[in-house]
């Protein structure tokens, strides 16, 4: 009997011992083709779900110990009249023994009837068996419904002790799958014998149940069953949590092995990062090799270029705020270096000249007042400073340190480069700038960019003083003359104007990073020159 036609025979509420003789057999059909024969582990496992649909088909016949007598089943055939008996469970000639077994329960007498055919129902029947359907005698109404209830109690004894061999056999398969991983013969070997065992249970509950031979009290056998059942319950829970803890065990082994590899690639990494002429962290190799007491002018020009490279860097960041935040990238450029921008088609050669702009804003704030010994007097003084920043995360040094002069000048320097407006624009909010001005410092990479640009130009301004005490910052005017001496160009492509003669009508559009004299010595200042105007014909 295929499955769905064991539904369709529930469904219709017509119940019977045939039914139950069914389902025994499709049971067992499928737990000895599928699981016993040998196989490999995955049609095991396609058999337990198998053994799912055989417990949906019990569990819907337990739904149907309350159904009624149907009126419509008058008008069915005698095989469904038969069903319908069945349900109703008339009063037969049954005969429950009321000797006294020692417990207080009353057993069942077998039946004489061996066949236990459905189509002897309508002819006579000598046996005492509370599964017999003819009814011997006329008793009362409230005999057949003891006797109803009876046989009721019958079925749903049977029914109880398929649930618990089913799910002891699940719990038996559970126990073979822990068994595969790691694999343990002797547990395997177990489990098999559990399912062979309760196989055979279940064999003779069927052979039981159609000689009619249940020789069983249904309230001890509901009992029983249950027990079997929570504790097969109990088992498959335990098995559950050995596979979660052995599962736990080997993701903690992948997490030691992950951080084991994290810590060799993080030292990989730092270790890179000291070769790379573009990080941060190259800035432990650029200042190790100058010594603060014996610098000279080139050495200084080299830290120069090496401090601009972060200002860059910042001004790409910036850019790249503000196209997300959908600023007008003229407006802003033609703002930074105070033109019109109405002109700044005129003063920009190309539209990605627009970023020397704020290069220009950048270090105009930065180096401003840069000519102001401060702190930095004395020599002694200048050396301390240099060797606390030379080789020190600046951030790390600002959170340890926050009432240092380099900290001061960090919270100078940021509310003059970042505006209220601009950092409310970035980041929706003026959260950052708080932290600041209440002496904490953010860890965002914007603030972290911009604290490695004050650090190396810190550090400038101690080797500036460290050569001379005589330091001055100059820009030049825009429209002023070109002059070599004095200024150097920083679009490229300009060199062959510059060298071609005809500079006398070169003009400065603005000045980019200032330049520097320092005691004798002058460092040009780098200038964006305009464009040169268009020829008359």
């Amino acid at each position: 009997m295929q499955f769905h036609t064991i539904r369709a025979i529930l469904r219709s509420r017509c119940f019977t011992q045939t039914c139950l003789s069914e389902i025994f057999m499709w049971t067992e059909r499928i737990l000895y083709t599928r699981l016993i024969k040998p196989s490999i582990l995955s049609k095991r496992h396609r058999l337990f779900l198998k053994v799912q649909d055989v417990v949906i088909v019990i569990q819907y016949a337990i739904s149907m110990e309350t159904l009624k007598r149907n009126p419509s089943v008058r008008r069915k055939s005698k095989l469904a009249r038969t069903f319908q008996k069945v349900c109703n469970l008339r009063t037969t000639s049954t005969k429950v023994s009321s000797t006294n077994n020692g417990i207080g329960i009353c057993m069942l007498k077998k039946s004489h009837n061996p066949n236990f055919n459905d189509e002897d129902d309508d002819d006579d029947d000598g046996g005492d068996s509370v599964f017999d359907l003819k009814s011997t005698s006329s008793s009362t109404r409230s005999g057949e419904l003891k006797v109803r209830e009876r046989r009721r109690a019958v079925f749903e004894a049977v029914v109880a002790k398929i649930f618990a061999s089913t799910t002891s056999i699940k719990a038996a398969y559970a126990e073979l799958q822990m068994a595969q991983r790691p694999y343990d013969n002797d547990a395997i070997q177990a489990a098999d014998t559990a399912v062979v065992e309760e196989l055979r249970a279940l064999s003779e509950l069927k052979r039981s149940f159609l000689r009619k031979e249940l020789n069983l009290s249904p309230q001890v056998a509901i009992m029983l069953a249950e027990i079997q059942e929570q504790q097969s319950l109990m088992r498959t829970y335990e098995i559950t949590i050995k596979k979660l803890e052995f599962e736990a065990t080997e993701k903690q082994l992948k997490i030691d092995e992950l951080k084991t590899s994290l810590d060799e690639n993080s030292a990989v990494n730092k270790s890179l990062e000291k070769k790379l002429t573009t990080s941060g962290s190259i800035s432990i190799s650029v200042f190790d090799s100058i010594q603060i007491r014996n610098l000279n002018l080139s050495q200084f020009v080299q830290v120069l270029g090496f401090t601009l490279r972060s200002v860059r860097t910042f001004v790409k960041l910036i850019v790249k705020e503000m196209e997300s935040a959908n600023w007008d990238l003229d407006a802003a450029a033609s703002a930074a270096v105070s033109i019109n921008v109405k002109n700044a088609s005129n003063v920009f050669a190309r539209p990605s000249h627009r970023c020397f702009a704020f290069e220009s804003f950048v270090c105009g704030k930065m180096l401003e007042n840069f000519e102001s010994p401060d702190n930095s007097n004395n020599l002694s003084r200048r050396e301390e400073e240099f060797e606390n920043l030379r080789s020190v995360h600046p951030v790390r040094y600002l959170t340890r340190n926050p009432g240092s002069s380099f900290a001061k000048f960090v919270v100078n320097k940021y509310s003059s480069v970042v505006h209220a407006k601009m950092e409310c624009s970035f980041f929706g909010n003026l959260n950052q700038r708080k932290l600041v001005n209440s002496g904490g410092f953010p860890d965002s990479g914007f603030f972290a960019a911009f604290c490695e640009m004050a650090r190396r130009i810190w550090l400038l301004h101690c080797l500036a003083f460290s050569l001379s005490e005589n330091v001055t910052v100059f820009q030049v005017r825009r429209g002023c003359r070109f002059s070599q001496v004095y200024m150097e160009s920083v679009k490229s492509g300009d060199e062959s104007l510059l060298t071609s003669g005809e500079n006398s009508d070169i003009r400065v559009g603005f000045t980019v990073v200032p330049g520097f004299k320092i005691g004798e010595n002058v460092i040009q200042s780098q200038v964006y020159l305009s464009p040169p105007p268009p020829s008359s014909s």
